[in-house]
């Protein structure tokens, strides 16, 4: 279940999913999953699910990962991308193949522990990882040339909007019950597009730090 062949299956599904960023496509095809699951839910890494990591959190399925990864590359090579949630690393780690910088931030430390150990086995060398509040991003390091927000917010927060840099883009899921994605791109200094894209399914985004 984790031979490339699998994998290879995986990328076969996202493309009739209408995945069609090929540089995308290889970067979660070069990302093993399998590791970043435990053990006992290894057989199913690969299948289109999210599957659960501990601490109430998931790991998104691999259509979603591909997608915000398409709508945040938009066909251009990335330099610094901030990411809310950094959860078990996999985003993180297709990220990695994506940008030349990737800033990651998660609430939970146990979560930031395990998540480190991923990376550094898969030899993520541009990626540097923060244990704070992603409601707040990373103001010292902004701003970014994207931005990619792993759980559900009721809002889109405004320092992250803040932390934008023009002609930037954030893929945000938005919503409680109901979530939809959301495409913010940063016109000019002060204007701001959003488009509303389609129903997405996402833990919340949550304040402050465990």
């Amino acid at each position: 279940m984790t031979s490339q062949r699998t994998r290879d299956r995986m990328l076969s599904r996202l493309r009739d999913q209408g995945i069609k960023d090929e540089i995308v496509l290889s970067a979660i095809g070069n990302t093993p999953r399998h590791i970043f699951v435990d053990e006992a839910l290894s057989i199913r890494a690969y299948e289109d699910v999210s599957l659960p990591i501990g601490f109430g959190q998931t790991i998104s399925q691999p259509y979603i990962v591909a997608r915000m990864s398409e709508l945040l590359r938009n066909g251009q090579p990335m330099q610094k991308v901030l990411e809310i949630g950094t959860g078990c690393g996999y985003q993180t780690a297709v990220l990695s193949k994506l940008a030349k910088e990737v800033y990651s931030v998660e609430r939970i430390r146990p979560l930031v522990m395990k998540a480190r150990g991923h990376l550094r086995e898969l030899k993520c060398i541009n990626v540097k990882l923060a244990h704070a509040d992603g409601n707040i991003g990373l103001s010292e390091i902004a701003p970014f040339d994207a931005i990619l927000v792993t759980a559900a917010a009721s809002h889109i927060p405004q320092d992250l909007l803040d932390q934008l840099a023009v002609h930037g883009r954030l893929v945000i899921p938005v919503g409680t019950d109901d979530q939809v994605l959301y495409l913010v791109e940063r016109v000019s200094q002060t204007e701001y597009r959003q488009t509303k894209l389609e129903p997405v399914k996402f833990v919340p985004l949550l304040g402050g730090t465990s």
